[in-house]
């Protein structure tokens, strides 16, 4: 199976990433939104990063020129018309990408890959809205995408072998390291982070210590980059939310209840970062 053309759907913090990537290791890309300003926004973005990698020496002029025309902007979906694998990193609701995957799979050749950058929702669903579920899997790219290496590859329920080594083969292509999954609420990755997380709210919420001290323990104690209150303002109160309530409704274990506090949070609109105030103030 030989992947040469691809399109990223959505040109947020995750999307322009995979394009980015996938633009630089020589793929041809169409990056897709629905609005031309969150393409150009995008756009924006990866430009910044290629040329941050050129003045600190990490690649030239020659190869940010060839990474840029790799790129196109779209913001129509039949665009798709021409692609061997798509790449969905809309937002993480489940209404939205079994839409968007049905509409693929009229508008996508029938050889065409369709894959999901979700993060914990379940991709044997997600396949069921086509009629090409052998063809559907899940890439589950790490934030911020150009830098972190692991690529999260889960197999739904259909998906072919062939599938997932065309996957696994683009993703080493990338320079990244694919990691198999199964289907389960969370995958790795967020099943174990996304509950550490809620725990330190509920340290917070319970009066236990102060933000700084929680994260001051985990980042000191446990060596971890960043606390986890404020990995949870990077990633948006709004998406952690999201997450434990998509482990809580999957596994049915009231250890992965969102923590009250979490949820006053996302009510008051104290996203985090991207809003400026979520635990920690950004403004």
């Amino acid at each position: 199976m030989n992947i040469k053309n691809v399109m990223v759907i959505g040109a947020g913090q995750m999307g322009s990433g995979i394009a980015q990537v996938c633009a630089q290791a020589g793929f041809h890309v169409y990056l897709n939104d629905l609005k031309e300003e969150f393409v150009q926004k995008g756009m924006g973005v990866i430009t910044k990063n290629l040329t941050r990698s050129v003045e600190k020496g990490r690649m030239s002029e020659e190869d940010k020129a060839a990474a840029i025309n790799r790129l196109k902007v779209s913001t129509d979906i039949y665009d798709a018309k021409e692609v061997d694998l798509v790449i969905e990193a809309a937002v993480e609701n489940m209404d939205i990408k079994t839409k968007i995957f049905a509409q693929l799979d009229d508008i996508t050749p029938e050889h065409t890959i369709l894959a999901s950058n979700t993060s914990s929702l379940p991709i044997t669903e997600i396949a069921a809205a086509t009629k090409r579920p052998k063809q559907v899997i899940g890439m589950h790219f790490m934030n911020p995408v150009p830098v972190m290496k692991l690529v999260e590859i889960i197999r739904g329920l259909a998906t072919t072998d062939e599938v997932y080594q065309a996957i696994e083969d683009m993703t080493k292509s990338l320079k990244k390291v694919p990691v198999e999954v199964e289907d389960f609420p969370g995958f790795v990755s967020n099943r174990i982070l996304m509950p550490m997380i809620n725990e330190a709210i509920y340290t917070l919420y319970e009066g236990v210590a102060s933000k700084e001290a929680i994260d001051e323990v985990m980042k000191l104690g446990m060596n971890h980059p960043m606390g986890p209150l404020t990995l949870a303002d990077f990633i948006g109160l709004d998406t952690c939310l999201y997450i434990m309530e998509t482990l809580h409704e999957g596994f049915g274990d009231d250890k992965y209840r969102p923590c009250p506090l979490l949820r006053k949070y996302v009510k008051a609109g104290w996203l985090g970062k991207k809003t400026g105030r979520g635990f920690y103030s950004y403004e």
